[in-house]
């Protein structure tokens, strides 16, 4: 497990004591697989979290993006919060995706989190009806609220909300006390700098995309919610690792050798590339739900090139 403890010291904090929170440094955002009839593959799911937390995986991120959560029903992500907490149990820890662009429906499925004993809740900034930044405060704010004793992750992902979570706003959630660190992925590299300075040291910044998270490392970063991590989760430890106690020579090499690895798995839209990488290597994990297809055979064979040229298949 990381190091990173998320404890606030140096500001003061609005609604009580500052919780306790490791995450550490590689969090795996999981893939649902599915079976031929388009079901949740519960069993396959089982393994695959108890893979990930033997391989590198400090905390496994369930339904979020990659989790194909729009298509999940609140019932199946119920069900995998369950059977993934079971299956990782005093090895990693778990992080619910409950977040929703329905304030409502983000704080009912993180206060069920929270009686589950979940680690952590993903909290994405909502999407299509693009609140203004005072809404977006009230939003996570109203949902830290609700479950006082769930530390939680904003998640900043502009690409896909159509709306940015500025970080102005970050260092006010920030004051917040349990929540206690964001993931961003808006390639902004000036904005995850902002954030930085902005906001106490104790509080984390992950990156969202594995192609930049030596980058972010270095402006600050406490590690990163990773898809690659699904097929190289050792080596991405390793390469957090390595920054952090100085080798960043080493760190670099790493970033460098599995770049390649980290585009090609965005060749197309996520999390389609790495459920056709994890067929490849002979995870039954079925295929995406509508409205995500199958990779065509194209991007599939490029995929295939890369896995093989590092060994992975």
């Amino acid at each position: 497990m990381g190091c990173w403890l998320l404890v606030r010291k140096n500001k003061k904090q609005k609604g009580g004591k500052k919780r306790v929170t490791d995450f550490g440094r590689v969090l795996t955002a999981m893939i649902t697989p599915f079976n031929p009839d388009g079901s949740v593959n519960y069993e396959v799911a089982e393994k695959l979290a108890a893979h990930l937390a033997d391989n590198g995986t400090d905390t496994v991120v369930v339904c979020g993006t990659t989790g194909e959560s729009p298509v999940l029903t609140w019932e199946e992500e119920y069900n995998l919060f369950q059977v993934v907490q079971k299956a990782v149990a005093g090895k990693a820890k778990v992080m619910a995706g409950t977040g929703s662009n329905s304030t409502a429906e983000a704080i009912a499925a993180s206060q069920k989190a929270a009686k589950l004993g979940l680690d952590g809740s993903l909290q994405v900034v909502p999407y299509y009806n693009k609140p203004p930044q005072a809404g977006l405060y009230e939003h996570f704010g109203a949902i830290a609220k609700s479950c006082p004793d769930l530390p939680i992750m904003l998640y900043n992902v502009p690409s896909r909300t159509s709306q940015n979570l500025q970080p102005e706003t970050v260092a006010r959630l920030a004051e917040i006390p349990n929540i206690v660190a964001i993931k961003e992925a808006s390639g902004n590299f000036e904005q995850v700098s902002q954030v930085r300075r902005l906001t106490p040291p104790e509080f984390a910044i992950y990156s969202g995309d594995d192609s930049f998270t030596l980058a972010i490392m270095a402006l600050g970063g406490a590690g990163v919610v990773s898809v690659a991590s699904h097929l190289v989760g050792n080596n991405i430890q390793e390469m957090i690792q390595a920054f952090q106690s100085g080798k960043t020579t080493l760190a670099r090499e790493i970033h460098l050798k599995f770049l390649p690895l980290f585009k090609v798995l965005f060749c197309t839209t996520n999390p389609i590339p790495v459920k056709a990488a994890l067929k490849l290597q002979g995870w039954h994990v079925g295929s995406p739900r509508l409205p995500l297809c199958d990779i065509p055979p194209e991007l599939e064979q490029q995929l295939k090139s890369t896995l093989l040229e590092l060994s992975l298949i």
